[in-house]
């Protein structure tokens, strides 16, 4: 079990009350869960921007039938294989596919193939969630 240090913040009325009323939105039983949880967002983000190993996922949705589209994926995951763990491929409609890549490896990797995926034509839309590896949190 990790030891737990204690520090005290000063914030003005006013925002602390608001940001209450949003962690009290958000189910934490108090303060420090919450914090905690903006300082790890924080240091997620670091890693991203740092170039860091990180972890994430690409979601997209697109069109099945567009010509030739399925193949463009497939062939730029290949080409990104390192970085892949896992695939997931759901059919949405008659027209409509959506896929999660989970990802591992170096965060510019990791855009590279998340923008090389979005800017194919056919896809409707694009994002990625960022995670940590966690060995430093």
């Amino acid at each position: 079990m990790q030891v737990l240090t204690r520090f005290g913040i000063s914030l003005e009325k006013k925002l602390l009350k608001n940001f209450d009323r949003h962690i009290q939105g958000k189910n934490y039983h108090n303060r420090s869960e919450a914090i905690r949880d903006l300082i790890r967002k924080e240091l997620v983000n670091q890693e991203w921007a740092e170039g860091k190993e990180v972890a994430g996922a690409i979601t997209i949705v697109y069109d099945h039938h567009k010509r030739e589209l399925m193949g463009r994926l497939t062939d730029i995951q290949h080409d990104f294989n390192q970085l892949i763990i896992a695939n997931q491929h759901v059919h949405l409609s008659h027209d409509n596919c959506l896929e999660t890549i989970v990802v591992k490896g170096k965060a510019g990797e990791i855009n590279k193939l998340a923008d090389k995926l979005k800017s194919q034509k056919g896809v409707k839309y694009s994002t990625l969630s960022i995670a940590t590896t966690a060995r430093t949190l």
